[in-house]
This record gives structure tokens, C-alpha cells and sequence, in this order.
């Protein structure tokens, strides 16, 4: 039997994070990696951060979302987290939503990274070894 799915998916990415985002209607609890978002991001700044998809579209009270976030370090993952829950609302509502969250930037995928160490650069990727005087 296909089981009713009651949610939109969205992947986010940042650097090496990738977050798998549920967001669903209705009123439920925030969870990333089965824990409470407040436990996951503490903060304020990242309180902020991570609800600016829903107070742009105006969604605050009917939506919730659970992910799953993987790799990275504190920031990437949040800034994956954000991709995902914009993707996923985008979604569910296309004509709604899109307009808010691509206007805002939130539906690009921020391609920049770690830069390759290069071979001859005394291990770093732009440093370069010191040459003598003489």
C-alpha cells in the first residue's frame, strides 16, 4: 500500500554540510537530527537565522520541519539547513513562496568552498614558500 506523503522535501547545501529537510503543515515541534532545533543551533542570531525562510513567506505558526544534517561545521550546516527548508517551501507552494525567498537568496546554492592545497605552496593552497635573498 503507498502510504500518503503529507510533506515537501528540499536539500540543502553549504560547503561539505548537506541537510535533508521535511517541512510539513500544520503545528509540531522543530527537530534537526531528532533533536530540538534550540538544543542543535542555540542562539538568538541563529534562531533568526534559520526562521527567515518562514517570516519571509509568512508561515511562521503553519509549518514545522525535521532534518537531517551531515558534514560541515557549525555555520555550513545552518546555511544548508536554510537552503533546504526554502527549497521544501518553494514546494509546496511554488506561486506563493518563490517569489520571497529567491528575492531574499535564499534559493541559491552558495558555491563557494574549501580551496585545494596546491603542490610547491608549503602546504597551504596561496602561500608561497619563501625564496632566498641571495
Amino acid at each position: 500500500m503507498a502510504k500518503k506523503i503529507n510533506y515537501s522535501y528540499g536539500t540543502g547545501r553549504r560547503r561539505i554540510a548537506s541537510a535533508r529537510v521535511r517541512v510539513f503543515k500544520g503545528k509540531g515541534e522543530n527537530l534537526v537530527n531528532d533533536k530540538p532545533v534550540e538544543k542543535f543551533f542555540p542562539g538568538e542570531i541563529n534562531k533568526f537565522f534559520y526562521l527567515k525562510p518562514f517570516v519571509l513567506t509568512d508561515t511562521q505558526e503553519k509549518y514545522y520541519f525535521t532534518a537531517k544534517i551531515a558534514g560541515g561545521g557549525v555555520k555550513g550546516q545552518l546555511e544548508a539547513l536554510v537552503h533546504g527548508i526554502s527549497r521544501a517551501l518553494t514546494k509546496s507552494d511554488p506561486k506563493k513562496f518563490r517569489p520571497a525567498l529567491k528575492k531574499a537568496g535564499l534559493l541559491t546554492r552558495d558555491a563557494r568552498t574549501r580551496e585545494r592545497r596546491k603542490v610547491g605552496m608549503g602546504g597551504k593552497s596561496r602561500r608561497q614558500k619563501q625564496s632566498p635573498k641571495r
